[in-house]
């Protein structure tokens, strides 16, 4: 019988599916049978579409392993923006293969979007811009759209520039062809122009059009010269990555990325290491267990509750945390917060351990008919939860300080700190009253 894995890949079948369908797929494919599909859109002129639905990372990765040639065509046909991302992700000498190989103006433009950086508004922009004159009537400005229009992926807005480029108003293109022919276009356009300069980063772009629910903005240079627009499915390719990442580096896998069907060897390569350094924090923390070891010995029992504090101390924590990761992503807490955040974080971490504390307390009272383990009990993840929930709250705010991703830090690192005050809490306090516990 044959193995279901060893089949060869209908290519026909996803040949015909739509681009985004056909790059969900690529992934999941063989190397060889992944170059072959690519072939046989680069031969329909659909490489392009499907490699914009992937992620910079993976289309990069595939499309360095395409003939220089190929590929370069493949990029000339891409919207600037889309082969900006594929370009910025390959190796530099690479990159300057397929550029050397397309045509001048194409790549000047590609070139000088490179210069900024991927995660801000200059790295996002698309360079497909109208820019006219306030001097125009609608009838010219109407003319000068349709002689650009077909060069261009869409137009969602015009732009007003004065001789030296810089923006001075935005057309709404209903109001420019409701306008009379003869209406100058100063009189219809809008002065109070939203824009953004090109160093914002992508996180703030993304509450820009969150805020002002804009379909495209103007992006301008430090003299305020227009230079391009970022559009707003632009920005959630930025969201939807952001989140993907997030949600991978708090579950462990540093890189941020990997597809449920790809190769096993990649998945081992993208979780193995940081599993390592996991393993050697959980020794940290249960290195607290070995100082109390006599303790244990001597009642056993206590090693049952262990698991409990320690993990109502994660779980606190790591709600604190969740709060908080999202709250830094949409911009609604940052550094000159934190004091606020921590004094609400001690309240919620004080109640919650308060009934939280009482509610084991009495399981524990009647499990094992000891007030005193019950007392210990209460008190040691009363205090535990108020800790871990302050080091939750406050983690993030340092790990960003530091440059270091709070999704990717803070899940194994406040783990191992909850971990650690929770076994000294308890075993210490054990200690103690053992004499009441026996």
């Amino acid at each position: 019988m044959t193995d279901p894995s060893d089949e060869k890949p209908d290519i026909e079948h996803i040949l015909e599916q739509h681009p985004a369908d056909i790059a969900a797929a690529l992934p999941a494919l063989d190397h060889e049978s992944a170059l072959e599909l690519l072939h046989r859109l680069y031969l329909k002129k659909q490489a392009g579409p499907t490699l914009r639905e992937m992620t910079p990372s993976s289309a990069a990765e595939l499309f360095s392993k395409l003939d220089r040639a190929k590929a370069a065509v493949i990029v000339g046909r891409m919207a600037a923006d889309d082969a900006v991302d594929i370009l910025g992700k390959l190796p530099q000498d690479v990159a300057q293969d397929v550029l050397s190989r397309l045509d001048g103006a194409k790549s000047a433009t590609l070139r000088n979007l490179l210069l900024y950086p991927a995660d801000t508004a200059g790295g996002m922009m698309s360079p497909d811009v109208v820019a006219i004159s306030a001097d125009l009537t609608s009838e010219e400005a109407i003319r000068r759209i349709r002689e650009v229009a077909s060069a261009m992926e869409s137009i969602n807005y015009v732009y007003a520039v004065d001789a030296a480029g810089r923006l001075t108003g935005v057309i709404v293109l209903r109001d420019l062809i409701l306008a009379h022919p003869d209406k100058r276009i100063r009189d219809i356009m809008r002065t109070e122009v939203v824009s953004l300069p090109a160093e914002t980063p992508q996180a703030d772009v993304a509450r820009v059009f969150d805020k002002h629910r804009y379909v495209a903005l103007p992006v301008v240079d430090r003299d305020h010269r227009l230079l391009g627009t970022v559009t707003v499915d632009d920005v959630l390719d930025v969201l939807r990555e952001e989140a993907t990442e997030d949600i991978l580096r708090m579950g462990g896998i540093p890189s941020g990325e990997e597809h449920p069907l790809e190769a096993p060897r990649t998945s081992v390569r993208k979780r193995l290491p940081w599993m390592m350094v996991n393993m050697l924090m959980n020794l940290v923390a249960v290195s607290a267990v070995a100082l109390f070891e006599s303790t244990i010995a001597q009642m056993a029992f206590l090693a049952v509750l262990m698991p409990i504090i320690s993990d109502m101390g994660g779980n606190v924590a790591n709600q604190a945390m969740a709060v908080i990761i999202r709250g830094m992503a949409v911009g609604q807490v940052g550094w000159e917060q934190l004091r606020q955040v921590v004094r609400k974080e001690f309240r919620v971490g004080f109640f919650n351990g308060l009934v939280l504390g009482v509610e084991l307390s009495i399981i524990t009272w009647f499990w094992r008919g000891n007030i005193w383990l019950g007392v210990v009990v209460a008190f040691a993840l009363w205090i535990n939860t108020m800790i871990s929930t302050i080091i939750g709250a406050t983690f993030p705010f340092l790990a960003k300080r530091m440059g270091l991703d709070p999704a990717m830090m803070s899940a194994s690192v406040v783990t191992t700190i909850t971990d650690l005050t929770g076994f000294f809490l308890f075993l210490g306090m054990a200690t103690v009253v053992l004499q009441h516990l026996a």
